[in-house]
């Protein structure tokens, strides 16, 4: 077991109280035996243990383990995990990343052919919703009983709550970027069966930065809560990324880089410092950089075991001749899915990661950096960012499920905001900091002062890129390329968009996914995004 007990032993307690929770609000039974809402609070460690499950529901994808008891039904239950089908649609859209299975939905996803009727875009919209569902429980439970607590518990309690209601901002920051005016529903709507009303993306955007400023100081001090917990860091960070995106969400003409900036500093100010070792953010003992990782989503090979999250992502990345079992910690064997396209791997000054420690490429065994034909995995070039391996080379606990926890939100992220929001006008940064902590990022890849910019460097491109070279696979790319204006459209094109091996033009449309048919068929109050 990994040295933290929140995110293990939690994950695994508390499947039953929360599906009990949801059916049967505030019904006393007759039965004792039967976990309610009414009594699930009885045991106080309760309070923590369904808080767990609403972190948990990050990568989980049911009530038993890898598979049996799903929360959402698909022919493969890993398919239904949040951080795989974030994953797919933050990565699978872009240059960054490109599937070989023949997967119809992942070939939609990369071709930009995706419609309301793709089983994927549908599976991503059902978690995000049932996510919120479960915080929205939670907070309607546990907020009429904190009054009556006595201390410690109380304090408690109220964190508890901070954090379930920050988790509920953060999916529908979620919803808010993929699908824009969305279906709205919070605690303070009754239980039971009723139509949600739509949410215009402007007033999504007010609701969530309303949120997460009124539960900021209630949370923990940065870096003072249990590892896998958000605390006042993460909120300003969600706060940051979506000041940044504020154009997008909110129309050219309604910018907010300088909140984006005032946000940036104060996770800058509060005490984190990059990891010295790039690579060793992406293994599984990566629980020890918080430092630098501000949030993870956090897995266990044995106690989170599924076939999402990062279990996904890295066999997926794993194939041809990679020492999948000894260097990537999977003897159970590799998905040989996921790879670059070589538009993405042009952005390294060489693939062998000698002048940029950051490209982690692998080429040995691949026909070509060419890709010819999506579906063989043997071409194109394979990512090496993930594995399931410590940073003393011992191998995961299980072979098959891995220990490595996905990097949310980290530091270099907030750095390289900073620079773009300076870059675009925000006030309260200056341009010496911005380049200062950019070549920070650098100075690490390159071992020394050699990738060092200027002022003069730092141009909006750059920014792109370096964004790319820094967080590639951490799902930021479809979000950036699209506040870049370089998504859809002509301005950049990479192998195999819209479905063309060069690369073609796609509508704008695309910017945006639409809302599942089934919901549409459902629910008489949406109206479906413009192009679907």
């Amino acid at each position: 077991m990994k040295p933290y007990k929140f995110l293990t032993i939690a994950f695994m307690s508390t499947g039953l109280l929360m599906s009990s929770c949801i059916n049967d609000l505030d019904t006393v039974p007759t039965d004792k035996k039967i976990i309610s809402s009414a009594t699930v609070f009885n045991d106080p460690q309760a309070y923590k243990q369904i808080l767990a499950k609403l972190y948990g529901a990050f990568t989980l994808t049911g009530q038993r383990g890898e598979f049996g008891q799903p929360e959402l039904s698909a022919p493969d239950e890993g398919t239904t995990s949040f951080l795989r089908g974030y994953f797919n649609v933050q990565e699978v859209t872009t240059d960054e990343c490109i599937n070989a299975w023949g997967d119809g939905g992942l070939v939609e996803y990369h071709g930009m052919l995706w419609s309301d009727a793709n089983g994927y875009v549908n599976l991503m919209y059902q978690r995000i919703f049932i996510n919120i569902s479960y915080c929205n429980e939670y907070i309607r439970s546990v907020q009429p009983r904190v009054a009556g607590l006595s201390e410690p518990l109380k304090t408690e309690v109220t964190k508890y709550l901070a954090e379930a209601r920050f988790l509920r901002a953060l999916y529908y920051y979620y919803a808010m970027d993929l699908w824009g005016n969305v279906p709205f529903v919070t605690d303070a709507d009754k239980t039971g069966a009723f139509i949600p009303k739509q949410i215009s993306r402007p007033e999504l955007f007010a609701y969530i930065e309303s949120e997460l400023n009124a539960i900021a100081p209630t949370m923990a001090a940065p870096r003072s809560n249990e590892y896998g917990r958000a605390d006042q860091a993460a909120a300003w960070m969600l706060l940051a990324k979506m000041y940044l995106n504020a154009e997008v969400y909110l129309g050219k003409g309604h910018p907010k880089y300088s909140e984006c900036i005032d946000n940036c500093k104060k996770i800058i100010n509060a005490g984190y410092t990059l990891h010295p070792k790039y690579n060793e953010l992406f293994l599984a003992d990566n629980h020890k950089w918080s430092n630098e990782i501000i949030l993870p989503i956090a897995e266990d090979g044995n106690n989170t075991r599924n076939y999402g999250g990062m279990t996904y992502i890295i066999h997926a990345e794993t194939g041809g001749t990679m020492d999948y079992a000894n260097v990537y910690g999977i003897p159970a064997g590799p998905w040989a899915g996921n790879r670059f396209t070589g538009a993405f791997v042009s952005k390294f000054p060489d693939v062998t990661g000698t002048a940029d420690k950051r490209a982690m490429i692998h080429t040995d065994g691949q026909v070509s950096l060419e890709i010819d034909h999506p579906n063989q995995f043997q071409e194109g070039y394979l990512c090496t960012k993930y594995r399931n391996v410590t940073s003393t080379n011992q191998p995961g606990q299980n072979g098959t499920f891995v220990d490595t926890d996905f990097p949310l939100f980290r530091l270099a992220d907030v750095y390289l905001m900073y620079a773009e929001a300076v870059k675009r006008g925000g006030a309260g940064g200056d341009l010496a900091t911005a380049v200062s902590l950019v070549n920070k990022i650098r100075e690490r890849a390159y071992g020394n002062t050699s990738g060092n910019i200027t002022a003069a460097n730092l141009t909006l491109d750059f920014l792109l890129d370096e964004r790319g070279r820094e967080l590639y696979w951490e799902c930021h790319r479809r979000t950036d390329l699209i506040r870049f204006d370089k998504f859809t459209g002509s301005a950049y094109l990479w192998d195999w968009k819209g479905n063309v091996k060069a690369g073609a033009a796609t509508d704008a449309h695309f910017n945006l996914f639409p809302i599942p048919a089934a919901d549409m068929a459902i629910n008489t109050n949406l109206v479906q995004n413009t192009g679907y």
